[in-house]
């Protein structure tokens, strides 16, 4: 019985490189029997559907241009591929391939952000009280409560309506009893289909004037639990950037407790503005940030951070180059949840909620420490997942 076995491996980073020959039941190497070549790379779930196309088709035209076969990862878990092929030179050339596919794909706007540098601010309980109030005011809320579905990510109500008309249109003919003049009751059937809906006027609604048709829903708000500053924007698409990411941010933490001048930092969060578009269509609606005494300490922990990371070259060229602006989202059109995509979905009217709150007091905060955050993922007190952090000092340093 022929088999294979590994007679070479060499390994390189992520990338594993073997050769496989085929030999008989005396372990003796059959004659004229090809070699089999391969290489396993760690390429990112994410990335992986670059590395596929649309339909497959990417993934096909390198096989068939290049001799190969590659293997994709039976598990979501599993993050590598494994090229196949009879000769080195072509599974070099396929993998080369597809290290410019993922180059590629890593600047495109089509691979989101993963991960972030957070500075939380959802710790503080009095904070949190306050953006729900003010969600709260906004959406009509009048019992003061949070939705107990605010932090689903469905939308229930549209699809549940969704899929009650779809079961309307397929309900089978029923039998029903008519009333006739006759003294005898007539049984016929009756296709439901065909008999008018009649629409009943809503029942009044507690939405308050500010969200009516003015672009305003709950999933445009960010969520309480998760409320921060962002430091910087990471894409981290394996579990090696991921470890190379903490590793990076535990590294600098004597650097950015002396960027800090070893003494605790506050902001103050007062007022809002609009970051992207005008009042009436609005965008981004964000809490403007001031470091109280002025000393810009903050700003240059943030520096230290931010630096680091470009150095270790975890930072894309055109983010490296962005100035940083603190600020504290509280509202983002590109968060709505919805159906269709429709022209206006991605602003609201603004305008009567910087009427109303264009000067709310926030309050004051101290900054506790830094999080390597991932995005999507939970931890259980509902803020983002932390994969790693750095603590900011809370006491005065006596001499």
């Amino acid at each position: 019985m022929k088999s294979a076995e590994p007679v070479t491996e060499k390994t390189d980073s992520n990338i594993r490189f073997s050769t496989v020959q085929c030999i008989d039941e005396d372990n003796n190497i059959l004659e004229g029997e090809s070699e089999k070549h391969s290489i396993s790379a760690e390429v990112g779930a994410s990335l992986i559907r670059f590395i596929k196309g649309k339909g497959g088709s990417t993934q096909r035209k390198i096989e068939e241009e290049m001799g190969v076969k590659i293997i994709f990862p039976s598990s979501k878990k599993d993050d590598s591929i494994t090229i196949e092929g009879l000769s080195i030179e072509s599974v070099n050339s396929a993998s080369e391939k597809i290290q410019t596919i993922i180059d590629e794909a890593v600047k495109s706007p089509n691979l989101d952000y993963s991960h972030f540098i957070s500075l939380p601010l959802a710790i503080h309980p009095e904070l949190v009280n306050k953006l729900l109030n003010f969600q709260n005011s906004i959406l009509g809320n009048s019992d003061g409560c949070p939705d107990e579905n605010w932090d689903s990510d469905s939308n229930e109500d549209a699809t549940d309506n969704e899929v009650g008309h779809r079961q309307l249109d397929k309900q089978p003919d029923v039998a029903v009893e008519l009333k006739t003049d006759d003294d005898d009751n007539e049984h016929v059937k009756v296709n439901r289909s065909k008999i008018p809906l009649v629409n009943y006027a809503p029942k009044a609604s507690k939405s308050s004037p500010l969200s009516a048709d003015l672009g305003i829903d709950k999933s445009i708000f960010s969520k309480p639990k998760t409320f921060h500053l962002t430091v910087l924007m990471l894409k981290l698409w394996n579990k090696d950037r991921v470890s190379a990411a903490a590793e990076v941010l535990q590294s600098i933490s004597s650097k950015v407790m002396d960027a800090l001048d070893n003494r605790p930092v506050s902001i103050r969060l007062k007022g809002l503005d609009c970051m992207k578009g005008s009042l009436a269509k609005a965008r981004v609606l964000y809490a403007p940030v001031e470091e109280i005494g002025s000393e810009d300490r903050l700003l240059c922990a943030c520096q230290v951070i931010t630096d680091a990371y470009v150095e270790a070259g975890l930072v894309l060229e055109k983010d490296a180059n962005q100035k940083l602006k603190l600020h504290a989202t509280v509202m983002n059109a590109r968060h709505r949840k919805r159906v269709k995509w429709t022209r206006n979905a991605d602003s609201f009217d603004a305008r009567g909620i910087f009427k109303q709150f264009g000067s709310e007091e926030w309050g004051e905060y101290l900054i506790r420490e830094a999080h390597l955050s991932q995005r999507y993922t939970f931890d259980e007190n509902g803020y983002y997942h932390c994969c790693a952090s750095i603590p900011f000092p809370e006491n005065m340093l006596v001499d």
